[in-house]
């Protein structure tokens, strides 16, 4: 859905194999924008866990439980199962925590654009496509960003 992203993505070899800690550190950059609408203290704790992986403060162990967890709590989320529970800012943020620790940093991004228009203009903005050009600007510029400094680490 955001084609300008999905353009960066191809040009940086998002999806390559050895661009897991680019995947890592760009999914943790969209769902740490969106932290404050995550209501479960479990999940908070997921995306925590990204942060202390990519800072080296936690193993690939820790890190393949914390995905686990991420996934089964997005999936318990009490919004996850209404019919309208994916318009609820709270479940799509959950699913953002989730993928983003899976590696999946386009979907971890989609979620959480969904996540920040929901929050912001309810379930009815989500069918306009100008309610995500502030966020799909700002994920463009992320992933540009957090590029840049994997490969000067890297480097």
């Amino acid at each position: 859905m955001n084609t300008e992203l999905d353009k960066l993505a191809d040009a940086v070899g998002l999806l390559q194999p050895g661009n897991e800690c680019l995947r890592l550190a760009f999914g943790h950059a969209c769902v740490a924008r969106i932290e404050h609408l995550l209501e479960e203290p479990e999940v908070v704790a997921c995306l925590h866990a990204l942060g202390a992986y990519l800072e080296g403060r936690l193993d690939a162990q820790g890190l393949a439980r914390a995905c686990e967890d991420a996934q089964q709590l997005a999936s318990r989320h009490r919004g996850s199962k209404s019919i309208d529970g994916c318009g609820h800012a709270a479940v799509s943020a959950s699913y953002a925590v989730a993928n983003a620790l899976s590696g999946k940093a386009l979907q971890a991004a989609s979620y959480a654009a969904y996540a920040t228009v929901y929050a912001e203009g309810g379930y009815g903005a989500v069918g306009e496509r100008a309610a995500f050009e502030p966020v799909f600007d700002w994920q463009v510029d992320t992933l540009r960003e957090v590029a840049r400094r994997c490969e000067a680490h890297a480097g």
